[in-house]
């Protein structure tokens, strides 16, 4: 009697735990589904972030540029009444034109700077993957103390 019981047993003990192995699978791999969806959905939002500010810098820059054209077409004329009147007219519209090109190269570094790859990363989608990569090998773990 004991070595049919010590059998049903046995034979219990490897289906529960050959059901345990089956869920744990069955659930990583949804797991692992539902990470994915929510990189793709992160990312589109990181996208659509990215899009909705390049087509505002673009926007406000073309209308930017317009009015700025006509203040550097002041400061030319502005700056060839305050040369002495011996100098000639081209000399002012280098002068605007060096200090406008240096101001925009300092703009530039600066715009450049903001669009770093790291601002771009999916920073919680890899933390949410970290996590479940140490909750799977503690599971793998416990599964195989389970099997001893």
């Amino acid at each position: 009697m004991d070595a049919e019981h010590n059998r049903t047993t046995s034979t219990s003990e490897s289906t529960s735990l050959g059901s345990l192995l089956s869920t744990l699978t069955r659930e990583m791999s949804s797991l692992v589904r539902q990470e994915t969806q929510l990189a793709k959905a992160e990312m589109s939002e990181k996208t659509h972030q990215v899009m909705t500010g390049v087509a505002a810098i673009a926007i406000a820059g073309a209308v930017l540029f317009s009015g700025f054209l006509v203040l550097l077409a002041a400061a030319v004329f502005l700056l060839n009444e305050v040369l002495p009147p011996d100098t000639t007219p081209w000399l002012s519209a280098i002068i605007v034109g060096l200090v406008v090109a240096i101001v925009g190269y300092v703009m530039l570094k600066s715009g450049l700077k903001k669009l770093q790859t790291q601002n771009l990363m999916p920073n919680r989608t890899m933390a949410s993957l970290q996590n479940d990569r140490e909750l799977a090998r503690h599971h793998e773990a416990h599964a195989k103390e389970e099997l001893k």
